[in-house]
């Protein structure tokens, strides 16, 4: 037993960061690359997702998000029954594995600005972890980076509702 600060006898505890595989969904929404983007739109809706996997010839090939729709389609006037979803996706698809920890998923996000990473375990994917998950699960590791690398525009507002 170690004695803490308070007088108290603690027991020696290691403690182990959160891992992706700890707070990730395993219902991940996967469509093909030909589907439209009205299509893709509306499986989100039903399934309130944010974001779902794109797919082509059994690989992943990137990631449709609520974003992408928004930017690429509707700001820019496209029609999303034309618009196949391999036109507007996000790609190539950055990946993580489920050991990795949150801090360091979350540092991924902050560099590449994203707010969702597919989680993969040898070259499969098995879930997604989302810049939600990691607030809500650790919001002072978000705090503690927020020190050391600046939050891109896109997720300070992510950011402000969770941590203060």
């Amino acid at each position: 037993m170690a004695k803490g600060e308070s007088g108290n006898n603690l027991e020696e505890k290691s403690f182990n960061p959160i891992k992706a595989e700890d707070v990730m969904i395993t219902k991940v929404a996967i469509l093909d690359e030909n589907v439209s983007v009205k299509k893709a739109a509306e499986i989100m809706a039903q399934l309130d997702m944010g974001a779902i996997i794109i797919m082509a010839e059994e690989k992943t090939k990137g990631i449709l998000t609520e974003r992408d729709i928004i930017k690429r389609i509707v700001a820019e006037g496209k029609d999303a029954n034309k618009t196949k979803v391999k036109n507007i996706m996000s790609s190539p698809l950055i990946t993580i594995s489920p050991k990795t920890t949150l801090k360091e998923a979350a540092h991924i996000m902050f560099e590449k600005k994203i707010k969702n990473l597919p989680v993969s375990h040898k070259n499969r994917l098995i879930g997604l972890v989302n810049l939600h998950d990691i607030c809500k699960s650790q919001p002072q590791v978000l705090r503690q980076l927020r020190q050391v690398i600046e939050p891109p525009k896109n997720l300070k507002k992510v950011l402000r509702n969770y941590i203060i």
